[in-house]
């Protein structure tokens, strides 16, 4: 770990392709017109906004479990099935972002796996739902879950994810690159793996009692293991391929070193309050992973619906390079239809790190794109491909 280095936030291209679920259901029907569906809910403060959105405060664990299964569809394929981590060093600066435009509160959405966190603690929804074709994408997504009931504060969810034993001087005062630093020539444990193994397990089947088939356990135990193997140079692919040209940020890169425009790191484990949140998200059962392909027929609309029964929106989207896979065979359409079914207001954004190493489409400040106005563009033909969504048409 070299804990004086710091991510190239707008610089090299990097090529990630795992987030973005590819194209799968060819059946499903395209809107005839794509339509803006707006629920005005006020913006405002996390604890102020719990009770007037309506929105549950905590699921017990067997609406939790019903309420993933009735929005999952069946897990399809990708790719690339091992997407571990993000390979967006963008991370840390769409963080400050969020912050500065104000976006916060309502209900999040995003794709892939560990940097939906760094944006839950970003915006501090009052809940979140992870979309993910791939099944396994939910198992890991559980398997942090566990992780962060588990864990007492930051450097103790490292410890549990990376079968690590604690080393001693840290605490929750501790900056995030020293608490790395601290890891860096700790060895993994092989028996605090196995009981690491056990905990999570044992935390989601029999204190949650999820039940899962004899495929999901194997995806669980694989991809915890994946994370025990490769330690915290972990990256998409797991041995550090994924990236272009070679390059590729890891787990710890895009945790602890990931900055903002003003040299400041950014991410879920920045700061332990950051952290609390999204436990404290996780122990109230709010943060729902879903299996479901975004040009699909189900998932994105049962979401939508959910959240008008409760007169809640969708505050942000973040969609990674989702739209990458759906260009042609008017998936997009298929998707922009989906996304018009999810109540938003004007200040509600999708998430588009790709744009910003897109000079030619507008910059950085086309990451942050307001979804209402631009799905009004897309109805107007508007958005025919990936590139004409990086650029973030509006009306």
């Amino acid at each position: 770990m070299r804990q004086s280095r710091t991510i190239s936030l707008v610089a090299a291209v990097v090529l990630f392709v795992a987030c973005g679920p590819p194209v799968q259901t060819a059946s499903a029907p395209v809107p005839a017109a794509v339509t803006a569906t707006t629920v005005r809910v006020p913006l405002q403060s996390t604890t102020a906004t719990v009770s007037e959105a309506m929105l549950p405060t905590r699921l017990d664990d067997a609406e939790y479990w019903k309420l993933e299964n009735d929005i999952s569809e069946p897990g399809g394929y990708f790719r690339i099935e091992d997407n571990y981590t993000s390979n967006e060093g963008e991370v840390g600066q769409l963080y400050t972002m969020l912050r500065e435009t104000g976006v916060k509160g309502g209900v999040f959405m995003g794709v892939g796996p560990e940097q939906n966190f760094s944006y839950i603690a970003a915006v501090r929804p009052q809940m979140a739902f992870i979309v993910d074709i791939r099944r396994q994408a939910v198992m890991q997504h559980l398997m942090f879950k566990a992780m962060f009931e588990l864990a007492n504060d930051r450097a103790d969810f490292i410890s549990i994810l990376f079968a690590k034993p604690r080393p001693r001087g840290i605490d929750t005062s501790t900056s995030i690159q020293n608490i790395w630093e601290a890891y860096r020539t700790v060895k993994t444990d092989s028996a605090l793996a196995a009981k690491n193994y056990m905990r999570v397990v044992d935390r989601l089947t029999k204190t949650h009692g999820f039940t899962f088939s004899e495929d999901e356990n194997e995806k669980l135990k694989a991809v915890f293991y994946a994370f025990y193997a490769y330690g915290p140079a972990i990256t998409t692919r797991g041995n550090g391929g994924g990236g272009f040209g070679g390059r590729s940020y890891d787990f710890s890169d895009l945790t602890g070193f990931a900055t903002d425009a003003s040299g400041a790191t950014r991410s879920f484990l920045s700061s332990e309050d950051n952290f609390r949140y999204i436990k404290m998200l996780h122990e109230r059962n709010l943060i729902v992973p879903v299996s479901g392909d975004f040009g699909g027929p189900k998932a994105i609309r049962a979401i939508g619906a959910y959240l008008a029964e409760h007169h809640a929106h969708v505050s942000a989207f973040y969609v990674s390079n989702v739209e990458q896979y759906l260009d042609g065979d008017n998936k997009l359409q298929i998707f922009y239809g989906n996304v018009a079914t999810l109540p938003v207001d004007s200040m509600s954004v999708f998430i588009r790190p790709y744009s910003m190493r897109r000079g030619g489409f507008g910059g950085p400040t086309k990451s942050l794109c307001p979804i209402a106005a631009f799905i009004k563009a897309a109805n107007a033909n508007m958005v025919p491909s990936n590139n004409a969504a990086l650029a973030c048409p509006t009306i």
